[in-house]
């Protein structure tokens, strides 16, 4: 190419930024959402004495992503436009599903995967429906969850429960569909805190001595 080619491109870059604008103008910021729900408050049945960590959960695409789903068919999924999650889906799962058990589950303590501290149990997780539908009406709130309880000690599965919730939105909007994440995430919390207190978990240490002849 001739020197005059690229005098043209830099003369036309100069104006464009003379101008205020750009050759490829970035597009507006999406509108930034937060999955929220109240506090699954509940009363533990009995006290585990153990510390449980929560892993984020697995998650395969789209379901490890921002974007706030939709499934028009049974093949096909699309994200609504503009808008997007604070973080990824699995990330707002895990912090939110910590927060719930540490008011209500009954555990010694509750602690993240990225915690330095020791725990008795992990909980471990995969999430394989977080969208939602329209089989007619509003759109309609699909959340599913497979579940195990994982000792520390054995590494042998405790217990294991897969969630399936279903919530319908109360409009179109992305305001409301976006509440109705935050209702099918109290109900998967609160069903959650249910199947933990009770499985059959091992004796504490101190029992298990106590036990031995």
């Amino acid at each position: 190419m001739s020197k005059g080619f690229f005098g043209v491109i830099a003369i036309t870059l100069g104006i464009s930024a003379a101008a205020g604008c750009t050759v490829f103008p970035n597009p507006e910021p999406p509108r930034v959402m937060a999955l929220v729900w109240p506090g699954t408050e509940r009363a533990p049945t009995e006290r585990i004495p153990y510390v449980l960590r929560v892993d984020t959960p697995y998650a395969s695409a789209p379901f490890n992503s921002t974007r706030i789903l939709a499934k028009p068919t049974d093949w096909e999924f699309q994200s609504y436009p503009d808008v997007r999650w604070r973080d990824t889906v699995p990330m707002m799962l895990r912090d939110a599903m910590i927060v719930s058990l540490r008011h209500s589950a009954g555990f010694a303590d509750v602690i993240a995967e990225t915690s330095p501290a020791e725990a008795n149990l992990t909980l471990v997780s995969e999430l394989s429906a977080f969208h939602t539908e329209e089989p007619a009406g509003y759109p309609t709130i699909k959340v599913e969850l497979h579940a195990q309880v994982i000792d520390a000690r054995t590494r042998g599965t405790v217990c294991r429960q897969t969630f399936e919730i279903e919530k319908t939105a109360g409009g179109p909007t992305v305001e409301q569909v976006v509440q109705a994440f935050g209702d099918a995430g109290q109900s998967l919390t609160a069903r959650m805190i249910d199947w933990l207190s009770g499985c059959d978990y091992p004796p504490a240490p101190e029992t298990a001595r106590a036990r031995q002849p």
